[in-house]
């Protein structure tokens, strides 16, 4: 399965921090800015987290809802959660099915040795679900804001 822009993005259930199942259907009449990230507790992934936790409200004003995916087990996410007051959901993407159905899971190389893992994207969906932007291999720095500002103009 390809995701791709202008195109409806497949249902799918991970469970959440809390341990309940969570579908992306769930979030039908909402904008929903998904993002995958590499680990919890790291220094970029904090950062980012922090930034849509910091600008949560103004997503929230633009109907949208922020979901965060990553392949660490329920019980980091709360941990994560609670040290940084995040506001939103984290999904545990353990067996990295739905990082592999966005294309994000993919072989990376860090001081000479290689390993799959997350990279940093950020997929943008409307209200009827239907992808409408994608961010790929993300930088940190301002990323937060580009997204804000993107619903502003196309889909508020």
């Amino acid at each position: 399965m390809t995701i791709e822009v202008g195109k409806q993005v497949k249902d799918f259930t991970l469970p959440s921090q809390n341990g309940e199942q969570v579908s992306l259907s769930d979030f039908r009449g909402k904008n929903i800015v998904l993002y995958f990230y590499p680990k919890d507790m790291t220094p970029g992934c904090t950062t980012e987290a922090c930034d849509f936790r910091d600008n949560h409200e103004s997503f929230a004003d633009l109907d949208a809802v922020i979901i965060g995916v990553s392949p660490d087990p329920i019980e980091k996410h709360q941990k994560f959660i609670d040290k940084h007051e995040l506001p939103f959901l984290l999904l545990a993407d353990e067996e990295h099915q739905v990082a592999e159905d966005f294309d994000v899971w993919k072989l990376k190389k860090n001081f000479g040795k290689e390993y799959y893992g997350i990279e940093r994207s950020t997929f943008i969906l409307d209200k009827e679900g239907v992808l409408q932007k994608e961010y790929r291999k993300v930088k940190v720095q301002g990323h937060v804001e580009d997204a804000l500002q993107y619903i502003r103009e196309n889909l508020s």
